[in-house]
């Protein structure tokens, strides 16, 4: 009898501790995956560039009053904005045939000043797993235009500057920095400081990848480029739903969005995405958080097809263009 209690106590202890094993990794995937972290709330989105620094539990108070205040009234139509500030035009294109035809659309967009290309956050907020539609955050902020950002609130680290504000300093990757005169490059974030980004008039940065294009050349060996090490990083070279931002000249850019994963569109390769922006002329250009996060928003509507099934996912940010 002893030797059977024996038998289920260490049977009890031994199931007992797979429990809190199993409870322990999966409260890390949970807290590492789904459970919100908020660090700042942004009270109201800057709309022009500031230098100030916030720690992560400061709240950022702006005023969005500047921008485009004196604007005329634009003209505007499904797939064209026009005003004193800022034109945009967006096209859909389509190519090849069966299974080969991808679907793609691409805003050509030029600005009076670099400060239109604003950044906003779901929720208002800046933190991990905090996520909302590209569709509705733009709608939050009056946006003309829209596309899906770099999904910092995926990951830990990276330098995240957002309309001139400075909100996580954890340099990791290759980065790309949009600045107040209009041009945009890609950086090294554990070469280059977040001060002097912010010294040099950076007001966006963007830290996904890769680089697609670099002063005028196409960069090479994107085969086998991955993101991030972390649970489930895979390569993500082959054909896939894709965003982007370009730069053809200061204050003239455009923004890619590739339709995959369905029959009306395979999706792209980086290769085939670099090549893409060459061909519009982009002297620089860099690959944002694709697959199910690839969105488009033009005057009130999604015009791509995101996840092959009008299904938008949840994002931490968008880049967006507004008069307000």
């Amino acid at each position: 009898m002893s030797k059977l209690f024996s038998t289920k106590r260490k049977l009890v202890i031994i199931v007992t501790l797979c429990c809190l094993l199993v409870g322990g990794v999966l409260y890390q995937l949970a807290d590492r995956y789904l459970i919100k972290h908020v660090e700042v709330v942004v009270a109201a989105e800057a709309a022009s560039s500031t230098t100030e620094a916030v720690s992560n539990t400061a709240e950022v108070t702006t005023d969005s009053s500047t921008t485009s205040a004196n604007s005329s009234e634009a003209v505007s139509d499904d797939w064209n904005y026009s005003s004193d500030d800022m034109s945009i035009s967006v096209k859909q294109v389509v190519t090849n045939s069966g299974s080969d035809q991808i679907t793609y659309y691409v805003a050509d967009v030029q600005v009076s000043d670099a400060s239109l290309i604003q950044s906003a956050f779901a929720d208002n907020s800046f933190g991990r797993n905090i996520t909302e539609d590209t569709s509705d955050i733009a709608a939050d902020h009056d946006a003309v235009f829209a596309i899906n950002g770099d999904y910092y609130g995926f990951r830990s680290d990276g330098v995240i500057i957002r309309n001139g504000v400075l909100y996580r300093n954890e340099p990791a990757r290759e980065a790309v920095a949009l600045y107040a005169d209009g041009t945009m490059a890609a950086y090294n974030e554990e070469e280059v400081s977040a001060e002097t980004l912010l010294a040099k008039g950076v007001l966006q940065t963007l830290s996904f990848g890769p680089s697609l294009i670099k002063s005028g050349e196409l960069v090479q060996d994107l085969d086998n480029i991955k993101i991030d090490s972390n649970f489930g990083n895979r390569s993500i070279s082959n054909a896939n739903p894709r965003t982007g931002i370009g730069m053809i000249s200061p204050n003239h850019y455009v923004f890619v969005v590739v339709d995959g994963r369905s029959d009306e569109s395979r999706g792209m390769t980086l290769d085939e995405f670099a090549q893409l922006f060459a061909d519009l002329g982009a002297t620089e250009a860099y690959n944002l958080d694709g697959g199910g996060s690839s969105t488009m928003y033009f005057m009130g509507r999604v015009v791509n097809n995101p996840q092959g099934k009008q299904e938008e996912r949840g994002v931490s940010d968008i880049l967006y263009l507004g008069e307000g």
